[in-house]
């Protein structure tokens, strides 16, 4: 079950929001009584209330707002239990000032926004046994071990426990929540009002990662990251997880370079089906897998890996060239007519990093001719002698005549999409123009490259074929390719985010 988080200044703007998320199926709902502005009057928030509530009053000190006396929240927290509420978060020095009382069900809490404690088994025993129908730590989680030790408190608890992991590290605790044991896991309805780092949405909760639907059957994969910027693979695979009626989830993981193994080994534990790898991860994990495809060992980067049979081994691929190269091949095919369109083509690859060297790869296996320019001249020659290609001065480039120009560096990408890596009026329509970028799919370098009537191919085009590989090694199955491409599309389009506004919201 979801409990969503309403943390508003007005009270017609909490009641307003708490009907809405209700409507939107929203089926318990957390009232932060701290944020309220003015006096609060309890019968007002909880008079016809849509959804069960937990109430909380946050002080300060333990990441609330909470600003008045001491003795005043607590009796607007014995007034809330009184009128029959639902839920009453108690911290632990308070619990044995506010007894059990008719139906309400007690929170024992304890929040710590500087780190995971270390004797957390110690800590939760503390809190059980103050008269406790539930327990929640929520602690801020400085890596993934914080992650593995609170999803162990959850899973071996005597008493329901949510533990929550602050941070992105921690993201995976409030997704499995359920999945470890808690009765609920937070979220809050407008991801720009969070209350704790970390915390999800409620439409992403729901809709994204349908939590409040995963169970012990439930096979998990995931994206491995550090940082784990914002990724739009988890909209893609839930998204074609939910088309062809899977019960599995995609979810992200933050692990930093020293962690890599230990989350490898959780992951075998836990049955983790397939992860997408990227930044730092993709040539660091090759070493510690069972084994790697050819591809991926001749690249030196692994994007994708599925464990596999009864010891859940680890089997490394690389997408990424599979995907660019269809698309390259397609592309090529149609605009010369060709069978085997690349074949001593002359390529100019912008950039020196990860995808440019798997791209440069199928290239080179392709017996293109592959040269590459980037603003570091080091890593141009060093990526060019390990594909036996050519490279060139960054200011050079306006003046090679390629017949395929990739452009695999991030510039113009979002939010600096008016930027573009290549003068492109000085192309005369004799070149195949890609650019890996995905975001946005016509970027100012493909837009510049149609004008001078180029042939164009499109990162998103790269990126979705990607995502369709890796769907077939995690499930064995097609790929909802229009599931794929129609969520992508959506999420990289401008959206304007509905939401009640506190200034605007008149309280009379």
């Amino acid at each position: 079950m979801l409990c969503v988080t309403i943390a508003r200044t007005k009270h017609k703007s909490a009641i307003a929001e708490h009907i809405q998320v209700a409507e939107l199926g929203a089926k318990l709902v957390e009232l932060r009584l701290d944020y309220i502005g003015r006096s609060i009057d309890l019968a007002r928030l909880l008079k016809n209330r849509p959804t069960p509530v937990v109430v909380t009053c946050r002080r300060k000190v333990d990441g609330g707002r909470w600003d008045r006396s001491e003795e005043e929240r607590l009796m607007l927290l014995r007034s809330a239990i009184s009128m029959g509420i639902e839920y009453i978060d108690l911290e632990e020095d308070i619990a044995t000032k506010i007894p059990r009382y008719g139906k309400t069900k007690r929170i024992i809490s304890l929040h710590d926004f500087e780190g995971t404690p270390k004797k957390l088994d110690t800590l939760h025993s503390g809190l059980a046994k103050l008269d406790a129908d539930i327990v929640k730590i929520a602690v801020q989680g400085n890596s993934f071990r914080d992650t593995i030790r609170m999803l162990q408190i959850m899973e071996t608890a005597s008493v329901p426990t949510i533990g929550i992991s602050m941070g992105d590290y921690g993201i995976p605790s409030r997704i499995l929540a359920t999945r470890y044991g808690a009765p609920f896991t937070y979220c809050v309805f407008n991801p720009e009002k969070a209350v704790a780092p970390g915390q999800l949405s409620f439409d992403q909760m729901k809709n994204v990662y349908r939590a409040d639907t995963i169970d012990a059957e439930t096979k998990i994969y995931g994206v491995v990251a550090d940082p784990i910027a914002h990724s739009y693979s988890p909209l893609i695979h839930n998204a074609s997880f939910l088309a062809n009626k899977l019960n599995y989830r995609y979810i992200p993981f933050r692990v930093t370079p020293d962690e890599l193994n230990v989350f490898l080994s959780w992951c075998k534990e836990e049955k983790i089906g397939g992860l997408s790898v990227t930044i730092p991860h993709k040539q660091s994990i090759l070493h510690l897998l069972d084994q790697a495809e050819s591809a991926a060992q001749g690249i030196g980067a692994c994007n994708t890996v599925v464990f596999a049979n009864e010891d859940n081994e680890m089997f490394g691929y690389n997408t990424d060239f599979r995907a660019a190269m269809d698309c390259l091949s397609e592309a090529m095919t149609n605009w010369t007519g060709k069978k085997d369109p690349i074949e001593n083509q002359p390529v100019l690859i912008l950039g020196a990093g990860g995808v440019a060297r798997a791209i440069g790869y199928g290239l080179s296996q392709r017996r293109a001719e592959v040269t590459i320019t980037s603003r570091h001249r080091e890593k141009s020659e060093s990526l060019s002698k390990q594909l036996n290609g050519n490279w060139i001065d960054w200011e050079d480039r306006h003046v090679f005549d390629a017949r395929i120009l990739i452009n695999c560096t991030p510039v113009g990408m979002f939010p600096d999409m008016d930027e573009s890596p290549f003068i492109t009026n000085t192309l005369k329509g004799n070149t195949l123009v890609f650019d890996t970028v995905y975001n946005p799919e016509q970027t100012m370098f493909l837009k510049g490259s149609k004008a001078a009537h180029c042939p164009v191919v499109s990162g998103l085009q790269m990126f979705i074929r990607q995502a369709a590989y890796q769907y077939r090694l995690f499930t064995g199955l097609e790929p909802p390719i229009d599931v794929m491409v129609k969520t992508l599309k959506k999420a990289i389009s401008p959206v304007n985010y509905k939401d009640l506004d506190d200034e605007d919201a008149d309280d009379d």
